[in-house]
């Protein structure tokens, strides 16, 4: 008998017996894995380095370069609203946001397979979207994130200002053109945005499509003060030793070293690219305990916060996707 005459087609579930049990052992190995990357991460901090270099801070400092931080997650939340209007599904902020901040969180420390992809896709699968939306959104956070980097990192490479070192293969003069050609690519997407007649593309079965130029502006302001916010940090707790425009050009150099060596949280790299391009205007000791400091209220805090938030919203993702779906029935 066809579902047209009124029977009941069987769930997946139903279907596949095994399939309940399946579901409990791949719950317990996330929750495993999550245990497993945090205690591997904790091993590798010096926590008496970490007290000892905060210490050394003036409170004011600290309160600042914690505001900046809170700057910074405050914008990289707002990514995922842009994902919302984009893929005009019915979650909440109220929702979207402690979601994308634990997604941030773990992205950061543990890399974008873990932060970015996992926690995004169990989050949101829990809480009702399909997996086809939250590819849309996870694909257009990937896009905010890397426009921004690409005007702003376009702009401070094309004017010239970070000096690479005369033993880099790359000097400053193709610094410079780099910083051009990805000014290009940014114009060029925002043009595609405004005027081209084809919207959509269809990769591996999910459909991708382009955003109104206004997304695409909104995107391009969101992405680029996500990563000025990340440099103030670092100026922050610098304490003003090095210009604050320098200081965004070797972040941003810096993070592209950290994404190619794909080692979690840039560790080592984010030191050595500091250290090697600004030697000679700080010392290497207070750059250091900069970076220290950093990694602390920029990376740690918010792990341990989002480790809290993540569970919280595993213990209340059942009772918050039977609210979503009694919305969308009424």
């Amino acid at each position: 008998m066809s579902a047209s005459s009124g029977t009941r087609q069987p769930s997946f579930a139903e279907r596949h017996r095994w399939w309940p049990v399946a579901k409990k052992l791949l719950t317990y190995a996330f929750f495993i894995m999550v245990v497993v990357l945090l205690v591997a991460l904790a091993k590798k901090v010096d926590w008496d380095e970490v007290v000892t270099t905060l210490r050394a801070y003036s409170m004011k400092t600290l309160l600042l370069a914690g505001l900046a931080t809170l700057g910074s997650y405050l914008v990289y939340t707002s990514f995922d609203l842009l994902g919302k209007r984009y893929t005009r599904h019915s979650l909440p902020a109220s929702q979207i946001l402690p979601v994308t901040f634990v997604c941030y969180a773990f992205n950061l420390n543990l890399s974008a397979w873990v932060g970015g992809i996992a926690f995004r896709y169990r989050l949101y699968s829990r809480l009702g979207l399909k997996n086809s939306v939250i590819t849309q959104i996870f694909t257009l956070s990937l896009m905010t994130n890397w426009l921004g980097y690409m005007a702003l990192g376009g702009t401070v490479f094309a004017l010239g200002w970070v000096k690479m070192p005369e033993s880099w293969s790359i000097g400053t003069g193709t610094l410079r053109l780099i910083g051009v050609l990805l000014v290009a690519v940014t114009l060029i997407y925002l043009g595609l945005c405004a005027f081209s007649k084809r919207r959509a593309w269809t990769i591996r079965g999910h459909e991708i499509g382009l955003p109104s130029l206004r997304m695409a502006a909104s995107q391009l302001v969101l992405g680029g003060c996500n990563w000025g916010l990340m440099a103030l940090v670092v100026y922050i707790m610098l304490q003003e030793k090095v210009d604050y425009p320098t200081v965004l050009g070797v972040l941003l150099i810096s993070s592209i070293a950290g994404v190619v060596t794909h080692i979690p949280a840039g560790l080592g790299v984010l030191e050595t690219v500091f250290v090697t391009l600004l030697q000679g205007q700080v010392s290497k000791g207070s750059m250091l305990a900069a970076l220290i400091g950093y990694r602390v209220l920029y990376f740690l805090i918010p792990l341990l916060l989002a480790s809290l938030v993540y569970l919280l919203l595993e213990s209340q993702a059942k009772k918050l996707r039977n609210m979503n779906s009694d919305k969308q029935a009424v």
